[in-house]
């Protein structure tokens, strides 16, 4: 007998053997594994990434963010050299401006530190409006924190006009409305 009939003692007549294959196949599974095949045409809407590989692009938001964008206008309002408070000056301003509207209204002087609150947002909607880089004032893009300071702004002022006893700014329809959903 010769060694092909000895490898076969065992199986069917006519069938090949099996192991080989299986194992052949096994380990150019885990070549492709490690170099993926050159031969293999990239995915249509697939770039680069980092290192080079080919990589699967979507529309979708990641799972999990890495970095994120600084929003435009969120550089330094000062020069990198200049201190810490210095570099933050508009956001200083703001939140200064309101914590004294918040010590101002403890100190049981409601519409005058409620005014200086929304003052504060207005503020902060001017300067991140007018100034090119406004530091951490800028959260969002321009026109949302522009909006966002501006209604919120607005909204506080006007409610610490109409704010009783003795209201400075008299709108009847709000009036009207309290008064349906009080007495309804």
């Amino acid at each position: 007998m010769s060694a092909d009939s000895d490898a076969r003692e065992g199986q069917a007549p006519g069938s090949a053997p099996e192991q080989p294959q299986a194992q052949e196949s096994a380990s150019a599974r885990a070549e492709n594994a490690e170099a993926p095949d050159l031969a293999e045409a990239p995915d249509p809407v697939s770039a680069p990434d980092a290192e080079g590989k080919p990589r699967r692009t979507t529309r979708r938001f990641p799972r999990f963010t890495r970095d994120t964008a600084r929003p435009e206008g969120g550089g330094r309002a000062a020069a990198g050299d200049a201190p810490a408070p210095a570099r933050q000056w508009p956001i200083l301003a703001v939140l200064l401006t309101a914590g004294l509207g918040l010590l101002l209204t403890v100190f049981d002087l409601f519409r005058i530190g409620t005014l200086l609150i929304g003052v504060a947002l207005l503020a902060g909607g001017v300067l991140r409006w007018a100034l090119p880089g406004v530091g951490m004032l800028a959260v969002r893009s321009r026109f949302t924190d522009i909006v966002t300071y501006g209604v919120l702004g607005l909204a506080i002022v006007l409610l610490a006009l109409m704010v009783q006893p003795d209201p400075k700014l008299k709108i009847p329809f709000l009036e009207d409305l309290l008064h349906f959903t009080v007495s309804g």
